[in-house]
């Protein structure tokens, strides 16, 4: 049978009933039913997700996204909102549910990780329902998959790109177990109104993942009746509607460009990185940084760079896939559960291509891969047993587990299953990589034991001089080249007000030439540099320098407090300039 051959003996003498899924002939039926093997399948997902938590709790997280994560959710508790009063270049759905969540249980950085712990764990477990139809074995396997894909580019930050998949892929799930139900089951509609409901929270989160949920959606509503059809469409409309007190706020001009003008149009130039990527050498400068902590691994493996070359071909191989066994389904048993839940699944994965695309480094190209594996597993499951008739029962899983764990560990074995083993290695004391960096109750960890003792330096000094409400912005050394932040010094001084919109800071917006930020050195009480990204170099416009108005600022109104080799603290000087405070 076509994977899950352990549910064949569900099936009742005389026939299936609705609960079982019809599949090609010989090949069995699947039984639908949930029961102690699911919790047992779902339990080895959520194990082998908790296995590295404790290690990624105190693991570094990365400095600017994760401290722009932890920094825009508090300046919307402190009455600011995105798009209007800080750069911001999603949607604003992880923000106010980020808030929200500190607003309950304090702005924390534990806090923040256990958010994205969550997301992590609704698109697995999303997934393992949707491939549920395949059998407990390969949905299990799959799921485990998308959880080592989904830890590695960033651990357990709460992105927003992770909190859209944990409901566009909850929004399927649900309406695919919608739609299974039976005519006249009164528990449908409603259900179908929170699948629509989770698909809308997901362009909340990242309008930009308009393709992907309209393409599942509408696979997901076609089959349906009219009365069906209805309330899954009703809750999408409703769940978008959130997004009108959020333009009323912040201003259709401003939310306009924090969504669409900024991320689509201006920041490209200066992040896109070649399509394909490099055979030759590393293209991204944090892939490059993040080469330099190397584990060790037991068995030969392809150098990086022609890993990360290698991986960007697996996803449109792997969308291909998908795609052809979804046109299978789709045409031979369209009404079956299978085609039901694949289909829908299948487009909405397919779409994610275009994150790939536009900056094809390891983040990017796992934020796709963690759909898109998992549904070729399927894919693999579904059309072996059709060319191979005669196949034996084992046979679909094995060949759909093995191409991945070839691809893990032949050909991409550095990034996705190297980078899980050291996480799970770290939550039980081996390799630590994460020195806390900390003020009161407050702590961040950096990867680097020098760097984390110059910022612990900044840190001590700013805390000792600085009062209550004067501003800080943190920045490069040379702010006419704004490719990063270390952002999450704003995170460490709660009772300090960012003194710029640009927390995130990217190039071609923070030192563009209309850009606000030397205005807001003039205004600004304290100044953090960080020389972490002093040799940024990507094959893009961020490698060359920009606006020299902020530079210009800084060496006529600031006065050194601190050097350290990675850090420099500055403050306003007293009298307008060096030369007048003496400095």
């Amino acid at each position: 049978m076509s994977g899950g051959t352990d549910l064949a003996d569900d099936v009742p003498p005389g026939g299936a009933p609705d609960h079982v899924d019809a599949l090609p002939a010989g090949a069995g039926a699947v039984d639908l039913r949930w029961d102690r093997r699911d919790a047992l399948g779902l339990g080895v997902v959520l194990v082998v997700l908790a296995l590295p938590v404790v290690g990624l709790l105190r693991y570094q997280g990365p400095p600017m996204e994760e401290g722009f994560m932890l920094a825009f959710p508090q300046q919307i508790l402190d009455g600011r909102l995105p798009h209007r009063d800080f750069l911001h270049l999603y949607g604003p759905g992880s923000l106010y549910v980020l808030a929200a969540v500190f607003k309950l249980f304090g702005t924390d950085l534990v806090v923040e990780r256990l958010v994205g712990l969550v997301q992590h764990a609704v698109v697995a477990v999303s997934l393992y329902s949707l491939l549920r139809p395949w059998g407990r074995r390969l949905a299990t396997a799959a799921a485990v998959v998308a959880v080592v894909l989904l830890l590695m580019p960033m651990g357990l930050v709460a992105m927003a790109w992770n909190g859209a998949l944990a409901f566009a892929t909850a929004g399927l799930a649900v309406g695919v177990a919608a739609a299974r139900r039976p005519e006249g089951d009164r528990r449908a509609g409603p259900l179908l109104a929170v699948a629509g409901v989770c698909s809308a929270l997901a362009l909340l989160y990242r309008p930009d993942l308009v393709l992907a949920v309209g393409l599942g959606l509408a696979a997901l509503a076609l089959p349906l009746t009219g009365a069906r059809r209805r309330p899954l469409l009703l809750g999408a409309g409703g769940g978008l509607l959130l997004y009108v007190p959020h333009v009323l706020l912040s201003g259709i001009g401003d939310s306009f460009r924090g969504m669409f003008v900024e991320p689509v149009f201006t920041l490209r130039p200066g992040r896109a990185l070649p399509v394909p990527p490099s055979w030759d050498r590393i293209d991204g400068f944090l892939q490059r940084a993040g080469a330099l902590r190397v584990t060790g691994w037991p068995l030969p493996m392809p150098g990086l760079s022609q890993q990360i070359f290698l991986w960007f071909w697996l996803v449109p191989l792997s969308i291909a896939l998908v795609l052809g066994a979804a046109y299978v389904l789709w045409r031979r048993e369209r009404t079956s559960v299978r085609a039901r839940a694949f289909v829908p699944a299948a487009l909405f994965g397919s779409a994610l291509v275009t994150q790939a695309l536009q900056r094809p480094d390891t983040t990017h190209l796992a934020w796709v891969s963690c759909i898109t594996f998992p549904l070729a597993m399927a894919a693999v499951a579904e059309l072996v047993p059709r060319a191979w008739r005669g196949a034996p029962r084992w046979v679909p899983d094995a060949a759909a587990v093995g191409v991945v764990a070839l691809v893990f560990v032949v050909v991409v074995p550095f990034y996705p299953l190297r980078t899980y083993v050291d996480s799970v290695g770290q939550t039980f004391g081996r390799n630590r990589f994460g020195v806390p960096i900390t003020n009161g109750d407050r702590t961040f960890y950096f990867g680097s034991e020098q760097a984390a003792g110059d910022a612990q330096q900044v840190v001590d000094e700013l805390a000792r001089s600085s009062r209550p409400g004067e501003r800080l912005v943190v920045g490069p050394t040379d702010l006419s080249r704004t490719n990063y932040s270390d952002a999450f010094f704003y995170y460490l001084f709660p009772d300090l007000v960012p003194g710029t919109r640009y927390i995130e800071m990217d190039p071609g917006i923070a030192d563009a030439e209309d850009s606000v930020l030397a205005d807001e050195l003039r205004r600004n009480d304290w100044l953090i540099l960080s020389a972490a990204a002093t040799e940024w170099t990507e094959p893009n416009t961020s490698a060359g320098g920009r606006s020299q108005a902020a530079n210009d600022v800084v060496r006529s109104g600031y006065c050194p407090v601190l050097d350290t080799p990675t850090f420099r603290l500055l403050r306003r000087c007293p009298g307008g300039s060096p030369a007048a405070s003496g400095g």
